[in-house]
């Protein structure tokens, strides 16, 4: 049953989502609007790219967080009736709430509409959901990103494997969470697609995390 605390949930999970961290991080402490450089997006690849490591990780982080803070807002609003939370309800639940973060890291309302791509929120969500999938999901991308020091390539092929875990490594019995796994590929690549397109010319940048950024 929809209540108003399910509704109130889920606009507080778009407002978590909208929290445009390298935006934020990015003219507080370096004077600078993160969209205006590198690759244009307020995301964490970006402000690696452009502002390094002190200012990346912190994005990274808080950007995960809004997407595990906000799916588990589930296990406060009473959803679960039965108290069961692995129940279809409670999950699909989960979901509605994640994606709404991801919504609003993509459009978020305190940076005029112009988010990031919303793959550490989503990754903030995915490891809320299904830690054991999440961790490969992080193998995949480290590995990835080591042999390639590609960060879109990494974050795509990451992306791909999450289906696949929820439905044959790990699995959940829940169609919704594979169905959602499938519909996060096709987001993935939609957001990504002038990385893509950079990708297949050989002019997509690299970046190397043990690098200190040059003054």
């Amino acid at each position: 049953m929809i209540s108003i605390y399910s509704i109130s949930a889920l606009i507080l999970a778009y407002f978590l989502g909208s929290i445009p961290t390298a935006v934020w991080i990015g003219k507080a402490f370096y004077k600078i609007d993160i969209r205006e450089y590198g690759s244009g997006n307020a995301g964490a690849t970006n402000t690696f790219r452009v502002l390094g490591k002190k200012a990346g990780i912190p994005v990274m982080l808080i950007d995960i967080l809004k997407g595990y803070v906000a799916t588990n807002l589930a296990y406060f609003i009473g959803v679960s009736t039965t108290g069961n939370v692995q129940s279809v309800v409670f999950i699909n639940y989960m979901l509605a709430l994640g994606i709404t973060a991801v919504m609003g890291h993509l459009f978020p309302i305190f940076a005029g509409f112009r988010g990031g791509k919303g793959i550490a929120t989503l990754f903030g969500m995915v490891l809320a959901i299904n830690l054991h999938a999440a961790l490969l999901c992080v193998i995949v991308f480290i590995v990835i990103l080591l042999i390639t020091r590609y960060v879109s390539l990494s974050s795509i092929v990451a992306g791909f494997v999450y289906p696949i875990a929820v439905a044959f490594i790990f699995p959940v019995y829940i169609k919704s969470v594979v169905i959602y796994g499938m519909c996060m590929c096709v987001l993935i690549l939609v957001t990504h697609q002038k990385n893509i397109e950079r990708l297949l010319k050989g002019k997509e940048s690299k970046v190397n995390l043990f690098k200190k950024k040059a003054a």
